[in-house]
């Protein structure tokens, strides 16, 4: 997993306004493992002032138990009795792809001043019994900037790998998607106007 914290305090598509509170908690228990109970507001109080948490009328614990329960009852953290011990957080399948879902939301592809001269082809041979997974990549893909060049491949201009490796982790296909780096495409004019190139 990616530096979720950074992720979130630096990208451009991040409202100061509304503060990630759900991500940062998802995440701080994502990065311990296994968090304690009471562990889990200090913890996530330090890393929510890089978005101006201090400035905040509410009051900070109280507010953050509410969303620990919530997450709670919607299935996104499972809370654990210790007889031994204090109660512990950690995250179900559905908290970690909710956090993987977050990273692709924010996530954006840099664009150099100068092209390569390369492309970047993403070919994917995915069931039909998988089609709403096959559906949700090309709309990915489609938001992410890639061009189609047919239904499973898509093309795009720049360095692109870290986009695919968070595409491949969020929908568990890393043996069905290929990622390739060709010199050249056949009758390509359009694909440059497409993406600038000319």
């Amino acid at each position: 997993m990616t530096d979720l914290y950074t992720t979130l305090s630096n990208s451009p598509h991040t409202n100061r306004k509304r503060i990630p509170v759900k991500q940062i908690v998802l995440a701080t228990v994502a990065i311990a493992g296994v968090l304690t109970l009471s562990a889990m507001a200090p913890n996530a109080v330090q890393l929510l002032k890089k978005f101006d948490w201090t400035k905040r009328k509410y009051r900070k614990n109280h507010y953050l138990n509410s969303v620990v329960h919530r997450l709670i009852s919607q299935n996104f953290l499972v809370l654990k009795n210790n007889s031994r011990g204090p109660k512990t957080l950690t995250l179900t399948e559905k908290g970690k792809a909710e956090l993987r879902r977050h990273e692709l939301r924010q996530f954006t592809l840099a664009k150099p001043k100068r092209w390569d001269g390369k492309y970047r082809l993403i070919i994917f041979d995915i069931k039909e019994w998988k089609r709403s997974t096959r559906d949700e990549l090309r709309k990915w893909l489609e938001n992410f900037g890639f061009c189609k060049l047919q239904n499973s491949v898509w093309v795009y201009p720049y360095e692109c790998k870290e986009a695919v490796v968070l595409l491949k982790a969020h929908f568990r296909i890393g043996r069905e998607v290929l990622y390739l780096v060709v010199e050249s495409i056949e009758n390509d004019r359009w694909l440059k106007k497409e993406f600038g190139l000319t």
